[in-house]
């Protein structure tokens, strides 16, 4: 139960604050990059978007790292940062893929606005990460 107790008022809190600050930095990169660095379809479109993911990316482990799974990392050494970060970075590469592919079934089954589908993806993959992040990534050491 104590488990639980901690996911709810702990964990999750701060997994959700970690995704909108990755939210917030994807945005401004995406902007920037899509504006101000390429132009035309290829560099506003495919290029941008994959650079602001990582960012996104990097932003979200630093606050995992640092805050939301600080207590699991007790050597905080640069080859556990690193170790971490190509886990961490695999993992949400792999979110990205479910949210697509759940994002494009629920539009193709539904045919709703593909805002709505990917708000409902993002609840598949956002559970999926929070999973990888708890259960694999920074899961819990034997003592």
């Amino acid at each position: 139960m104590n488990n639980v107790k901690e996911l709810i008022l702990n964990r999750i809190p701060k997994f959700a604050i970690g995704n909108l600050l990755g939210t917030l930095v994807d945005t401004l990169v995406l902007w920037l990059f899509s504006h101000f660095v390429f132009n035309g379809y290829v560099g506003e479109v495919i290029v941008s978007p994959i650079i602001s993911f990582e960012f996104a990316v990097f932003a979200n482990f630093l606050f995992s790292y640092y805050m939301t799974w600080k207590d699991r990392v007790p050597d905080r050494s640069g080859k556990s940062f690193v170790k971490h970060y190509g886990a961490y970075n695999i993992s949400c590469t792999g979110g990205f893929f479910i949210k697509m592919g759940v994002l494009l079934l629920i539009q193709a089954v539904t045919k709703w606005d593909v805002v709505i589908c990917n708000l409902l993806a993002l609840c598949v993959s956002g559970t999926y990460n929070f999973a990888m992040n708890e259960l694999v990534i920074f899961k819990k050491q034997n003592k």
